[in-house]
């Protein structure tokens, strides 16, 4: 039995997260949701990504975003 059918992360790559939160809150939401400067300072989904990948605590954020969005 797999521990990943609950998991509404699962098989979602954080790109498509971004992508995602980008469409429905747009930059400036999402910089006011979450208060990191990839967000606010010239946000693109790449420069979000290198950010995101590098930093725990903000990915989490994010993810939680995602999930209490979806």
């Amino acid at each position: 039995m797999s521990n990943q059918k609950n998991n509404p992360l699962h098989g979602i790559t954080l790109e498509a997260i971004l992508i995602f939160l980008e469409n429905k809150y747009g930059w400036e939401e999402l910089g006011n949701k979450i208060n990191i400067n990839c967000f606010k300072s010239d946000p693109s989904i790449k420069s979000s990504l290198k950010f995101l990948r590098r930093t725990e605590w903000a990915r989490k954020k994010v993810e939680e975003l995602y999930i209490d969005s979806i």
